[in-house]
């Protein structure tokens, strides 16, 4: 049995709401660059024709702009968590956003599409470890219960609003120039760095102990890169295309050599035992479904409001705006909602709202106006990730070791990323199939619908493992008995921890 404790000296503190200025400063500071991360995800959407026009780019290059970044995010996620584990979260951390900036510096700056995509690529990479890196600074320097609630529900909502304004900051910067969606995050990264050094909380026992899984994270860092490069690619050449099959067949084989290697191996990547811990595993399972719906959507939306609808990058950007402006406002108000209803009964809720904004846009037309179709559908997304992003970051490391946080961060953003590029590619496959290759607006709209009903599906499904969930837990807490420390109950009202964790 060992003993977790907080690695800061600010931690015995941090059991409490009352912050210290450096704690304040600290979680900015990862604020910042969990919102930057984010951003990228989403902001470059709404550039994507000035680019193609300005670097004379095709549409099946132009598209790597976006699974560039996608691919080298979500592909090396596992690997940054651990190394966060492993090397020192602030270390990482550091070095990662200054890789961030640099990356975004030059593809601001490039006149050629590959120096592009490359840059694009070397700042997924950076995200892949300065999100996990983030989390589980958090996750170890603020107590579990109240005080790491309200610390993830603040840095978790700050994600949620860069993942939800990166339409709307992308429209507006669109308007002066496609490059500025680029530039705009090198002061923000470089500012955030300078304040990184003097604040973040410099470990004070050795990072966790064990030897380094190489096979692992050659085999588990190569399957996540090819599953995330075969579902982009499949649109091109086909889902039922040899190369597509034979591709995905690789991946299942790198995938059960991958799982096979960690059951074995004394110093693991990714300890399997970590999904016993039922929140984590629910968690990771509704985060892929979450974000994935809401990165098909989001793709829908930006086709129909632009290309159906005629609608410019300014007018997409304000019409998009209500989404983003209320998640950034609920941010201070998230952290007592968690521990006054629990994680188990916020994310059922959240994901409620999700399904609700996605059906509701079902009623697209030809000539749609935004107060019936839009807005609804925008307000229902703020509420839904409002109350689903911090509850289900605060699922995927509840009840995990300090030593572990990194791996349980990364899990949750591979989650996360694989779940877009997955959805996204399902999404954009249905609405080229529906359109059957044709222009007209009937045309588009049989496109756009079936794609619609798939996010909506895959939404859904998330829905109903976090009310699978919540049932659970419900069941857990009614029981008189009383619960073993290693199975982990959810945070609430009446199980959360502000203690020292224990792993068996």
């Amino acid at each position: 049995m060992t003993t977790a404790t907080a690695t800061s000296p600010d931690a015995p503190s941090t059991s409490g709401l009352n912050w210290t200025p450096r704690l304040w400063g600290t979680l900015i500071v990862l604020c910042a660059a969990m919102f930057l991360d984010a951003l990228d995800v989403s902001m470059v959407g709404v550039a994507l024709p000035s680019i193609g026009s300005e670097l004379h780019l095709s549409t099946s290059t132009l598209q790597w702009v976006v699974s560039g970044y996608v691919l080298g995010y979500g592909g090396l996620l596992l690997l940054g968590g651990r190394a966060a584990d492993l090397l020192g979260r602030r270390r990482v951390f550091l070095v990662a956003l200054s890789a961030f900036a640099a990356a975004s510096l030059v593809g601001g700056l490039v006149d050629d599409g590959g120096l592009l995509i490359a840059a694009r690529f070397l700042k997924g990479v950076s995200a892949a470890f300065t999100a996990p890196a983030g989390l589980s600074i958090i996750t170890t320097t603020f107590a579990e219960g109240p005080a790491r609630n309200r610390a993830l529900s603040i840095y978790t909502t700050c994600g949620a609003s860069g993942f939800s304004l990166g339409l709307v900051l992308s429209g507006l910067l669109t308007s002066v120039g496609w490059r500025w969606t680029f530039l705009m995050p090198v002061p923000v990264a470089l500012l955030a760095l300078v304040f990184a050094v003097r604040l973040l909380p410099r470990q004070t026992e050795e990072p966790a102990k064990g030897g380094y899984d190489v096979l692992g994270a050659i085999t588990g860092t190569t399957t996540v890169l090819l599953l995330v490069f075969t579902v982009t690619e499949a649109q091109g050449a086909g889902w039922l295309s040899l190369r597509t099959l034979g591709s995905m067949a690789v991946v299942i084989a790198l995938g059960a050599a991958f799982l096979l290697i960690e059951s074995r191996t004394a110093h693991p990547l990714v300890r399997l035992g970590i999904f016993r811990n039922g929140s984590v595993a629910r968690a990771n399972v509704v985060a892929f479904a979450m974000t994935g719906a809401y990165g098909g959507f989001q793709f829908v939306v930006t086709l129909y409001l632009q290309h159906l609808l005629g609608w410019s990058a300014l007018q997409m950007a304000l019409g998009l705006l209500p989404a983003g402006a209320f998640i950034a406002l609920s941010a201070p108000f998230m952290g007592p909602i968690v521990d006054r209803f629990g994680t188990g009964r916020l994310l059922p809720i959240g994901l409620l709202a999700l399904v609700a904004a996605f059906a509701l846009f079902l009623r697209l037309d030809e000539h749609s106006s935004y107060p019936v179709l839009v807005l609804p559908s925008m307000l229902l997304l703020g509420v839904g990730f409002a109350f689903a992003f911090p509850s289900v970051n605060i699922a995927a490391t509840n009840g995990v070791a300090d030593e572990e946080q990194g791996l349980a961060s990364g899990l949750v953003n591979t989650a996360i990323q694989v779940g877009t590029a997955v959805v996204l590619a399902g999404a954009t496959a249905m609405i080229t199939a529906g359109s059957a290759g044709g222009d007209s607006p009937r045309a588009q709209l049989d496109g756009y619908r079936p794609a619609l009903v798939f996010v909506t599906a895959v939404a859904l499904v998330g829905l109903l493992v976090a009310t699978a969930g919540a049932l659970v837990d419900r069941r857990r807490n009614s029981t008189p008995a009383s619960v073993p420390d290693y199975d982990y109950p959810p945070v609430g009202p009446t199980t959360a921890r502000t203690g020292a964790l224990t792993e068996h």
